[in-house]
């Protein structure tokens, strides 16, 4: 499209100009910067505003968002259409969090009645686990769930669980991903199988890793309570024959549609153990979170669109100042894996090298995403934020005010989040530094001078929240959601595919066979000496 080949051409060449001016200065030069560049969105204050761009940059990237169609192809995910064109689907995950009685379709099909149901068993479920009315097969109440599941069938719901767990649990949910034998051995240590739901997350349930974890639980419970172990089976799955097949009762699975991605799946039944350690209440309000960014999303003009001006700020980093990764930091424990969460959401989404017509990109696409919580890695990484030679664009996250624990600790963390903003932007002159040390010998000031010096100019979006409830994490969750969807829209990719996870995991089977006894494949010299020294 040629008008959008111009817009990026324009945004390319003004962000030329950003290295050559500080950011702080631009507070100066355009006095509705701040007013311009933040803005209340559903349960969360986002502020751009220590982002390289000036104003008239931000012009010229919104006029990128109006060449890329971002508005239609708003609308199109929002209706229902093809939006994953490599393998003719809708991505309908906005309408696992609607209002109950919407009209959300796929491709055409009204999906809206098949949700409400969904969630209505959920939340029965939920309910007769938390009152005691459901219990195991020796009578006892469940007082633990087992999720097992990989990817986007364990990101989620992990999240959900590590951000908004009681600090004592009626039931204890821990999670079981990796097929390292070591992980589904600390998922079980300690707990009573008599007491114990074990919950199998897998779109097909044939995911090598998931069915792996997924015959240690069971065969764990048939162990201890024979046959009738498979009643604290629990399955969500878009293959309930296959399910059913491998023990879960039928009235124990649960379903979704291909039309919600993995990454996208924590709205759907896959968080079917969050709601029932949770309770179905938080949960319920966990997607009415997500729904107040949907709508604001849908409506917002896109000059006070929260997920559209997020996506414009990284894309100016990324493709404006080749700028390939990004940290995200929030301070707040609970919250410490959403980076962990926002690799799979980006990187999978978006790294990609060829649009969704099969052409090679025009430009670099998903930028690396690292992180953890802050403080703490105020100790690790941030050296390198500061001083290294990389300028690495942040999104520092904060919450208000606390929920629990002592009260009188939290300024000293939002106080660090601020502080950490400002350092990076402002920085410190050698100037400021050399007057510090007057006194010291000559030779000892310009020796340590250059050391301490810190540059700043460095750039950061600050999200902050007023607590860390169910619905501002379902609003989070949801602003990155849309985040990354107007990305792919500008990069001209499916961000609903991800055939870059296939090969790996086709060549893990054959290699498995090989591991297991089998006849020896055709690799490369290196692969041959790995298999042939880890043959069984």
């Amino acid at each position: 499209m040629r008008d959008l080949a111009t817009a990026w051409t324009r945004l390319e060449a003004v962000a030329q100009a950003a290295p050559e001016r500080r950011i702080d200065s631009l507070f100066d030069i355009e006095p509705d910067r701040l007013a311009r560049l933040s803005l209340e969105a559903p349960e969360l204050f986002l502020d751009l505003s220590k982002q390289p761009w000036s104003l008239a940059d931000l012009d010229v990237a919104l006029d990128l968002a109006r060449a890329g169609g971002i508005e239609a192809a708003r609308e199109a995910l929002f209706a229902g259409d093809v939006v994953n064109p490599s393998e003719d689907r809708a991505a309908q995950h906005a309408a696992l969090r609607a209002a109950k009685g919407a009209d959300f379709k796929a491709k055409g099909e009204p999906v809206s009645a098949e949700i409400d149901a969904t969630r209505a068993a959920i939340a029965a479920l939920a309910g007769a686990v938390r009152s005691g009315a459901k219990r195991g097969a020796t009578g006892k109440p469940f007082r633990a769930i087992v999720h097992i599941g990989i990817g986007g069938s364990d990101f989620g719901p992990r999240l959900v669980w590590e951000a908004l767990r009681p600090l004592s649990p009626q039931i204890e949910l821990r999670f079981a991903a990796n097929v390292d034998p070591a992980d589904m051995a600390l998922a079980l240590d300690g707990l009573d199988p008599a007491q114990t739901l074990v919950v199998v997350v897998s779109k097909t349930f044939t995911t090598l890793e998931t069915i792996t974890n997924a015959q240690v639980a069971r065969d764990w419970l048939r162990a201890a309570l024979g046959t009738a172990g498979d009643t604290h089976l629990l399955a969500v799955s878009a293959a309930p024959a296959v399910a059913q097949a491998f023990g879960v009762p039928a009235d124990q699975v649960f379903g979704f549609r291909d039309w919600v991605g993995g990454r996208y799946s924590v709205w759907s039944a896959v968080g079917l153990s969050c709601a029932i350690a949770l309770g179905a209440e938080a949960f319920e309000e966990f997607l009415a979170g997500g729904l107040a960014m949907d709508d604001h999303f849908r409506s917002a003009p896109l000059d006070q669109n929260a997920p559209v001006l997020l996506a414009l700020a990284h894309i100016y980093n990324r493709n404006g100042l080749s700028r390939p990764i990004r940290a995200v930091v929030p301070y707040a424990q609970r919250l410490r894996l959403l980076p962990n969460f926002l690799q799979q959401l980006e990187m999978e989404s978006n790294g990609k090298q060829t649009t969704a017509h099969g052409a090679p990109v025009a430009r670099a696409t998903a930028a690396a995403v690292f992180g953890d919580a802050g403080t703490n890695v105020q100790h690790a990484f941030f050296q390198l934020m500061h001083q290294g030679t990389d300028i690495i664009p942040v999104d520092i996250l904060a919450v208000a005010k606390a929920s629990e624990g002592e009260s009188a600790n939290q300024p000293k963390l939002t106080a660090n989040a601020i502080a950490q903003a400002e350092a990076l932007m402002v920085g410190k002159t050698e100037a400021a530094v050399r007057a510090e040390l007057a006194g010291q010998p000559q030779a000892l000031i310009d020796e340590l001078a250059p050391q301490k010096t810190f540059h700043g100019n460095r750039p950061s979006s600050f999200i902050l929240l007023d607590r860390l409830t169910p619905r501002a994490l379902g609003a989070l969750i949801a602003l990155y959601e849309h985040k990354t969807f107007v990305e792919g829209v500008l990069w001209e990719i499916n961000s609903f595919d991800q055939w870059g996870v296939e090969l790996g995991k086709t060549l893990a089977v054959r290699i498995l066979a090989e591991l297991e006894g089998g006849a020896p494949g055709v690799h490369d010299p290196s692969t041959t000496s790995l298999v042939t020294r880890l043959k069984v």
